[in-house]
């Protein structure tokens, strides 16, 4: 199998309801993370980076920050002549009821497009995988369908799990929808499959037929009639199910060793480009075990912090534990302490907040306090 021959076919909305806070006003995709990424910078750029060069991206609603982050695709190298971006949102009332209605709807862009098999990734999963590896699985073991997964406990925010029983070979014995024990180590599907563009229609059009408008049933009936297999992502892996999930993602890239699986220079993760000028730290200032997006002023004390760009921290204050999104500004001698900070926010001086760590504080965007 060719990467050329593999359309990326990414579900930008996936899970917004179980993030209400951070998908208010935007897709789950295009949630900030990591001081200068989004969530869909991961899964973009390996697609690229695999060599896949034509990626649809569903948006059924608040897709306007997503567009202005992937534009055309340039950042991602998806913008030369034979390889594109495309951003697919509702249109003519077609129903995004489903996933099963959703890829239905797209029928004519995706029978349109010259390649023979679709990746379908979601777009709240954030790792740094490599897709040839199982393009290269998937052509060897012959199967009709291969599924992603990985082997630990089930998030937070999914009520309705998909997982698999594996056999040594890799091949799917048995699919379970919702498991009776979600708190023990599993190997849980998060949505990513890659299966021949034809079978696909066929499968979608058949549960049409007949109502079934679940596609986890849909992937559960095809065990037993398909070949249908099973790959392990081994690497790091954070799903953003949850606000929790949200916050201790962020967490993790304290560690040397998260970030450099993450951002593995053969493998790297792009994002469209903001020009800042270098940080600026004041005299008084104290950084400890933090990431600090260029343009920002800290003028006060930040520990166990993600900053993003343009953040201004006054002089007295105290953040620890904390994650920042861009332009906002915070007063003198505020004390912010397990806080997750939407864009554009004002906190005035002298103002404290504390969260905890299983329950961090939202302030949403554009709010002042």
């Amino acid at each position: 199998m060719r990467s050329n021959d593999v359309l990326g076919f990414i579900f930008a909305g996936t899970l917004d309801d179980k993030i209400p806070e951070l998908a208010a006003s935007r897709t789950t995709a295009s949630i900030p993370i990591g001081g200068k990424y989004r969530v869909i910078d991961f899964v973009l750029s390996n697609m690229s980076n695999a060599g896949i060069n034509n990626v649809g991206i569903i948006a059924k609603s608040n897709f306007l920050s997503l567009t202005d982050h992937v534009g055309s695709g340039s950042a991602y190298d998806l913008s030369k002549r034979r390889s594109s971006l495309t951003l697919l949102t509702p249109y003519g009332g077609k129903s995004f009821g489903s996933y099963v209605e959703t890829i239905y709807n797209m029928h004519g862009y995706l029978e349109n497009c010259r390649e023979e098999y679709v990746m379908i990734s979601p777009g709240n999963v954030v790792c740094n995988f490599d897709y040839t590896e199982l393009f290269e699985f998937h052509s060897k073991k012959n199967a009709d369908m291969t599924l992603v997964f990985k082997n630990h406990v089930v998030p937070g925010g999914y009520d309705r799990p998909i997982t698999v029983d594996v056999a040594a070979d890799g091949k799917v014995e048995q699919v379970f929808v919702k498991p009776s024990a979600t708190e023990e180590v599993v190997n849980q599907v998060f949505g990513s499959v890659l299966i021949k563009k034809e079978i696909l229609m066929e499968e979608i059009r058949k549960a049409l037929s007949l109502n079934q408008l679940d596609i986890k049933r849909l992937v559960q009936d095809a065990v037993g009639r398909m070949n249908v297999y099973a790959f392990e992502n081994k690497g790091y892996t954070a799903a953003i199910s949850s606000i929790n999930d949200y916050f201790n993602f962020n967490m993790d890239l304290m560690k040397k060793e998260v970030r450099d699986e993450l951002f593995n220079p053969k493998r790297p993760i792009y994002t469209k480009v903001r020009d800042d000028a270098p940080s600026k730290y004041g005299l008084q200032s104290k950084v400890k075990n933090s990431i600090i997006a260029q343009g920002c002023v800290i003028d006060g004390e930040v520990e166990n912090c993600v900053i993003s760009k343009g953040v201004y921290v006054g002089e007295g204050a105290k953040l620890s534990n904390c994650i920042v999104m861009q332009d906002t500004k915070i007063g003198k001698n505020t004390n912010l302490n397990y806080v997750i900070i939407d864009k554009d926010v004002t906190i005035k001086d002298e103002r404290s907040l504390m969260g905890f760590e299983s329950y961090p504080i939202y302030i949403a965007k554009k709010s002042i306090v």
